[in-house]
């Protein structure tokens, strides 16, 4: 029997709590996976998980073999990449979880540049809005938008991602222009659940004085894209993160609301686990995103910065709005 890759299979069936779910991220069948969980316990000669029809536990021997294999897992890995002395030579999966917007919209291009640079890795990109336990969920690195929340986690500050206020210049033109926060109340607010639930929308002056003013939900939704799509076709007005509406902006299709005012950003931070050492391929992955998301968002700002200001809030005889020359193709 192969301990060590007994222990990889059992370690991950802990942390995702399903067996399925490890041998999905393991790339080998469940009979397999299963069948070496057995051979492992016969092995040692003790039970390590106490099995019921909706879960896993470890039993007391389980739970201490499961962090000495963790910890030798780890041993094993730096000191792989300690001797062969080229870290492009790492293989192994980097488990990645993102919000649905960020993920969609900027993780993409990143991923492609750490691609490119370790071809050797393979990735894998979860998408998901709700907060992500990492241990639990068998993830080695988590982009968090807005508040850390609780965990045992190691946590590295990316930058903020921008929000624009907007709305269609169609919607503009049909319902008149919006001159003042206190007018937001009386249109239709798309917005995702989870943002906004309180009914208030702070918007940030020039001079950083934060004002909160009230909005009226007519639509939320469980993921941005309806959102996006809503706005758009003139159903109402809504929050949209900057990566998500730049081009929209650009072309003319999307009108920000209020350019006086700042929708307050969202802090971005990048998560790994708090085990030490760090994974070498984990550590590799990290400062590369470190060093190139801050730049994408940094692009991104910019070219939504352009497009917002090229524009201007239509008249009910002039709906359409033409692209910024700028920024045309």
């Amino acid at each position: 029997m192969n301990l060590l890759e007994a222990m990889r299979i059992y370690v991950r069936v802990v942390e995702r709590g399903s067996i399925s779910s490890a041998a999905r991220d393991l790339n080998i069948g469940q009979p397999a996976a299963s069948e070496r969980i057995e051979r492992l316990e016969k092995y040692l000669g003790c039970r390590l998980l106490l099995r019921s029809a909706r879960a896993f536990n470890c039993t007391p021997e389980g739970a201490i073999f499961y962090e000495r294999s963790k910890r030798i897992l780890h041993a094993v890995e730096q000191a792989v990449a300690e001797v062969s002395n080229d870290e492009q030579d790492l293989k192994g999966t980097i488990r990645i979880a993102a919000p649905h917007c960020f993920g969609e919209t900027i993780v993409p291009e990143a991923l492609a540049l750490v691609h490119a640079t370790y071809p050797q890795l393979a990735l894998e990109l979860v998408l998901n809005d709700r907060i992500v336990d990492l241990v639990t969920e068998g993830v080695d690195i988590s982009f968090r938008l807005g508040q850390l929340g609780e965990g045992a986690f190691i946590a590295r500050h990316l930058g903020q991602v921008g929000r624009v206020l907007v709305a269609a210049p169609g919607y503009l033109g049909q319902h008149g222009p919006i001159n003042e926060p206190s007018d937001l109340v009386k249109h239709p607010f798309i917005r995702v659940q989870n943002m906004f639930g309180t009914g208030q929308l702070s918007l940030r002056h020039p001079d950083t004085v934060v004002e909160s003013v009230p909005v009226h939900t007519a639509i939320k939704t469980s993921h941005w894209r309806p959102v996006y799509e809503m706005v758009m076709s003139g159903v109402g007005i809504g929050v949209l993160e900057e990566p998500a509406c730049v081009d929209a902006l650009a072309a003319g299709r999307l009108v920000r609301i209020l350019p006086q005012f700042e929708v307050l950003p969202l802090d971005l931070n990048v998560l790994i686990q708090a085990q030490r050492p760090v994974p070498p391929r984990v550590r590799m992955i990290v400062t590369m995103l470190k060093n190139c998301t801050p730049e994408i968002l940094e692009r991104v700002r910019i070219d939504c910065s352009k497009a917002a200001s090229g524009l201007e809030v239509p008249s009910d005889d002039d709906v359409a709005v033409p692209p910024h020359p700028s920024l045309q193709a």
